[in-house]
């Protein structure tokens, strides 16, 4: 692993994820920097219990908050850049994994134009962590072969994307509004009304909740979530016989 000297500056920056929420669902490696960190730039979705992981680092909220307005991603790659400046262990925590709907691509584009080291430690993204909490593996032998995670949301100005992804097991991020209309279209595509999917709000957390649902469930509308809400479809996600929610 890459390491400064204290006085040595810039800093190494270490891109890290979170993991979907619960604080003991990071990996060892990233519990353990941030227990070293100087300086922690997190997402806002990142808990208060994770924080507890660094209680030495200075803390920097950066990110958006589902309702409220997100910090302009140029503003939060010039924090990173001008935290590395001044220490040489920054964290750059963000929920889930850093490389999947994470918008890494962009802080580590500006981190190389500013000619600061960085890595990345990756984190248990959220997909993975609601498929162990609903007990419903995303891939079944016979049944489901092929899994796609997918996002509708797009860049300030971006027309939103309204290709599916042709896989067995579907699962979209993000997937409040969008995916109700995602299952109209696939509605309209000719996927079957009684296709299951499972909702999950607030994945990990204390507070967390699911709903079993069918494409033409989804289709009508979904309960009203305050947290993030990711959304599986597929024949895997045919409720097993001995679940209990």
């Amino acid at each position: 692993m890459h390491k400064h000297a204290a006085s040595q500056l810039p800093g190494t920056v270490y891109l890290i994820g979170a993991g979907p929420g619960a604080a003991d669902l990071i990996t060892v490696r990233g519990a353990r920097l941030l227990a070293m960190a100087d300086v922690v730039l997190h997402d806002a979705l990142v808990t208060p219990e994770m924080l507890e992981l660094c209680p030495q680092a200075i803390k920097i909220p950066v990110g958006k908050r589902s309702g409220l307005r997100s910090a302009a991603q140029s503003f939060i790659n010039q924090q990173i850049i001008e935290s590395a400046l001044q220490y040489a262990l920054v964290v750059r925590l963000k929920g889930g994994d850093p490389m999947l709907f994470g918008r890494a691509d962009e802080e580590m584009s500006a981190l190389e134009e500013a000619g600061i080291y960085f890595e990345i430690v990756p984190g248990i993204t959220t997909a993975v962590a609601a498929a162990a909490s609903v007990r419903q593996p995303l891939t079944k032998r016979g049944v489901a072969r092929s899994v796609a995670f997918f996002t509708s949301s797009t860049a300030p100005g971006e027309e939103a994307d309204t290709r599916l992804p042709d896989c067995d097991t579907l699962v979209q991020y993000m997937g409040g509004k969008e995916a109700i209309l995602t299952a109209q279209r696939m509605l309209a595509a000719g996927h079957p009304p009684t296709l299951p999917l499972i909702a999950i709000e607030n994945c990990s957390r204390p507070n967390e909740r699911w709903q079993h649902l069918t494409l033409a469930d989804l289709s009508q509308g979904l309960a009203a979530c305050e947290g993030p809400v990711l959304v599986m479809m597929g024949e895997a996600m045919r409720q097993r016989k001995s679940f209990k929610n």
